[in-house]
């Protein structure tokens, strides 16, 4: 995405988000940052269609949002789900993971990744 098409704020949000990563963040970073999850790019804390995604595949139109405990709460979903929608409207793939699911079971979350990503491969 051009620098053109996102607003400044927007822009430098992301780049604090970035510098502030909580613990299941930098644990799923590295693991699929480099190309070292089967040669795929991906970006975090990316703008997208206004938002600040977590992790996004371009090539792929894969998004990766990691949640935690506040997730749960009745105006937490309902903005989740409003988010998801838009993103999928504009063609994007969202896949959630707990915080918990990528701290304790990083293997199974990385292969959940790249079987999503097969099934959008022709």
């Amino acid at each position: 995405m051009p620098h053109g098409d996102v607003k400044p704020q927007h822009r430098a949000y992301a780049r604090q988000m970035r510098k502030a990563m909580t613990d299941a963040e930098l644990k799923l970073w590295n693991a699929i940052r480099a190309h070292r999850l089967e040669g795929m790019s991906f970006r975090r804390q990316m703008p997208v269609a206004g938002y600040i995604v977590d992790f996004a595949c371009s090539d792929h139109r894969l998004i990766i949002e990691i949640d935690g405990s506040q997730h749960t709460q009745d105006a937490a979903i309902m903005y989740d789900g409003e988010r998801t929608a838009r993103l999928q409207k504009d063609g994007w793939t969202v896949i959630r993971f707990w915080n918990h699911d990528i701290l304790s079971d990083i293997d199974n979350v990385c292969l959940h990744i790249v079987r999503t990503i097969g099934e959008d491969r022709p």
